[in-house]
């Protein structure tokens, strides 16, 4: 799977380019807005919208979603070479999403660098994010691949049924962490998890079955198996947040305890609070409500989900939910060899170092 991230990366980056270039111009505003109605300021344009997208696809990000899409696509027994372009639709969408959940969760930092809203100002990000959601869509309009219009039209509606319950998880995730008692549940947390992040891998399977025609049972299965991956996927990415944190202890510095730092109420501590005595999960609590902590604090909090067990706990229910994950594909007619690389994404996604 690393190697397939690798060859299709490159692609996935010019076919983005096609869609929002990295220099904007008249001639692009007018081709791809229409006439302006007075006059466009491609500089503005330039500096509110391209620049930040692309500062954020340069520093990293596996296209996961985008290469998840057309190896679907080669497993419906399509050329994915063919379908390039919609496979922006995710990829855009969920770098659209990393853009506004940074400012709502006021992060400080992703990929390495300063979150882009301390770079380019709240107003040009948020902006700049919401546009990422809707800019994909130009790619059913524009119709590179020539689909039919009850096909577009049932992208458009899956679109916007997974787009909204999206937002559903934004909106629990937001209140959990505008709240001082971790008072959530391991299900209701998995609940966010399946529509903020989940709804975003349905999105990348359920296009890939509509664009290729594919019949309403494989449609579902995919998308089940795309959501169970997600959800992993975002569960291993709390457990190495901690591992990293953990082990870089002694280093500290601002990408020390992230998700901590944040006050992110994350299955890990969920599970902390649950199995720890009330005194002890009450000093988590207080450590995650403060708006600024020691990293000696950062330090305590993950010695304490470390010590009630939680990282365990973690990679087992995400290894539960990739082993579902396969169970969901078993008996769809596809090619073994891109069967088997769908089974190893689910391993990939827990396993993976960063």
């Amino acid at each position: 799977m690393r190697e397939t991230l690798a060859e299709w990366r490159p692609a996935i980056d010019e076919a983005i380019a096609d869609l929002v270039p990295r220099e904007i111009d008249t001639d692009y505003l007018e081709s791809f807005f229409g006439d302006p109605t007075y006059e466009y300021d491609p500089d503005g344009i330039q500096r509110a919208l391209s620049d930040p997208l692309w500062d954020l696809l340069d520093r990293g990000g596996k296209r996961w979603r985008a290469v998840l899409f057309l190896v679907f696509v080669d497993a419906f027994g399509d050329d994915p070479s063919e379908y390039l372009p919609y496979a922006c639709i995710p990829e855009i969408l969920h770098n659209g999403t990393i853009i506004v959940d940074d400012v709502e969760d006021e992060a400080s930092m992703r990929r390495g660098e300063p979150a882009l809203h301390h770079i380019y100002g709240e107003d040009v990000a948020l902006n700049a994010g919401n546009a990422m959601y809707f800019l994909p869509l130009k790619i059913l309009t524009e119709n590179p691949a020539e689909l039919p219009a009850e096909r577009r039209l049932a992208a458009y509606e899956m679109l916007m049924y997974e787009l909204n319950r999206t937002h559903l998880g934004q909106g629990m995730d937001i209140c959990w962490h505008n709240e001082r008692e971790v008072r959530i549940t391991p299900a209701e947390y998995l609940e966010m998890c399946a529509c903020k992040t989940g709804c975003l891998g349905r999105i990348v399977a359920r296009l890939a079955a509509i664009i290729t025609d594919r019949p309403a049972d494989v449609e579902a299965a995919v998308a089940r198996y795309a959501e169970l991956t997600s959800v992993a996927f975002q569960i291993g990415d709390d457990i190495l947040d901690v591992e990293n944190s953990l082990g870089r202890a002694g280093e500290f510095g601002k990408e020390f305890g992230n998700d901590i730092r944040e006050g992110k109420k994350t299955l890990l501590v969920i599970h902390a609070i649950e199995q720890s005595d009330p005194q002890t999960a009450h000093r988590l609590e207080t450590i995650l409500e403060t708006d600024i902590n020691t990293d000696e604090e950062i330090l305590e909090a993950l010695s304490i989900i470390e010590d009630a067990g939680s990282l365990s706990y973690a990679r087992d229910r995400a290894l539960d939910l990739a082993a579902d994950a396969r169970e969901a594909i078993d008996g769809i007619d596809v090619d073994p060899a891109v069967e088997r690389e769908l089974r190893e994404f689910t391993e990939f996604v827990i396993d993976r170092d960063e």
